[in-house]
């Protein structure tokens, strides 16, 4: 039975193991923070030692068919989109690994005529030789596509319900099969059974009730525990930031996660699910991130760019718009554009920066954790 059709009856009745959730997130039942932040430390030291894995996204594409009132990549927002070449897509790939990355996870908007079958495979295919450990973010498929993108070297998938309120996430998708809230809530266990060995889930908080988005994300990670249990799984509570068309964006005080309840959540999560991988991205601020990568989180990204070409400027000679999900022209170029990012980053400092604050705090930072030649019979 498929989480999207239990859901409903998990928030009417809570798991024990969500009731307990529910019970430390709370300050009046908690107990300190400094107790759980203690706790959640010592578990992490146990099951991943003094380790950080480093990765970084490669966004291909910016073009999408998806209306999301809350993205940069929004069908109707008036940007300056790309779809980068698997030469292109190389070409930022060559850059990130001279950097010291063999995690990269390949970003792109949902659209199906530029970001097209078997677009994504040739992209694996070229980068397989040299990265070892590649994941992929970009809009659900079916069973069978997930096998074919496994095959072609993806061993991670990362998908974001982005909001689990029904109606909240009804209100902010307004065109699109992003529309599709089942069908995206669903995608983790297509993904499993499509044969990839890493999944990640995660909930944009800022977009609804932060609370119960931490309790609907307590439920499917504990249902995935149970369902898809051979697979290692990560779990992210990125933060809302401003974005293309809306760079004066400010939080909604009432669906805002303060700092001391994120640095709670990533503690109870912890303690809750010991062996879960806990992601902290380039969204949230720099000393932040300093204060909590002992804590509990096991993944960060570094030196972060979120447009395609991003990295080299790959893909700035191919720069234009779309309408209503059609390519336009630019009537002029300057020769000084470049795709529109996705969102602004909070943390820029570099690959070797975050490294250097890492190993300030006696962490081991990881570049590379994978190799294919693992499974190779002697």
């Amino acid at each position: 039975m498929a989480f999207a059709t239990v859901f409903p009856d998990l928030l009417k009745c809570p798991t024990p193991l969500m009731r307990r959730f529910e019970h430390l997130l709370a300050e009046e039942t908690g107990g300190p923070l400094e107790n759980l932040a203690r706790l959640s430390q010592q578990t992490t030291r146990r099951h991943f030692g003094r380790t950080m894995r480093l990765f970084a996204p490669l966004y291909v594409s910016n073009e999408c068919v998806n209306n999301c009132s809350y993205c940069g990549f929004s069908r109707d927002a008036g940007i300056f989109r790309t779809t980068l070449t698997v030469d292109q897509v190389v070409r930022e790939a060559r850059h990130l690994h001279a950097l010291g990355f063999r995690n990269l996870l390949l970003v792109a908007g949902e659209h199906p005529k530029f970001v097209s079958d078997g677009y994504l495979q040739d992209c694996l295919d070229a980068l397989k030789p040299f990265i070892p450990t590649l994941a992929i973010e970009v809009g659900p498929m079916e069973d069978d596509q997930y096998s074919e993108i496994v095959n072609h070297g993806a061993e991670g998938l990362v998908v974001y319900q982005e909001t689990y309120d029904r109606s909240v996430y009804q209100t902010l998708h307004t065109a699109g099969p992003k529309k599709n809230f089942d069908w995206r809530l669903d995608c983790p266990e297509r993904a499993y059974a499509g044969g990839f060995r890493r999944i990640g889930i995660g909930a944009l908080f800022g977009l609804a009730d932060w609370k119960s988005e931490a309790l609907a994300l307590c439920a499917h990670l504990e249902y995935l525990y149970k369902h898809c249990w051979k697979a290692q799984l990560t779990i992210a509570f990125p933060r809302m930031r401003p974005y293309a068309g809306n760079y004066e964006y400010e939080p909604d005080p009432t669906l805002f996660l303060p700092d001391k309840s994120f640095v709670r959540l990533i503690a109870v999560f912890r303690i809750l699910f010991p062996q879960v991988g806990i992601v902290v991205s380039t969204r949230e601020p720099a000393p932040l991130r300093d204060a909590i990568c002992t804590l509990g989180v096991t993944h960060m990204s570094a030196g972060v760019r979120t447009e395609p070409g991003g990295y080299t400027g790959a893909g700035s000679d191919d720069l234009h718009l779309t309408i209503k999900g059609r390519r336009v022209e630019l009537t002029e170029k300057s020769g000084c554009e470049k795709a529109t990012e996705q969102f602004q980053i909070n943390d820029a400092r570099s690959a070797v920066e975050i490294a250097a604050m890492l190993r300030a705090k006696n962490l081991d930072p990881i570049w590379k954790d994978w190799d294919e030649a693992l499974l190779a019979i002697s």
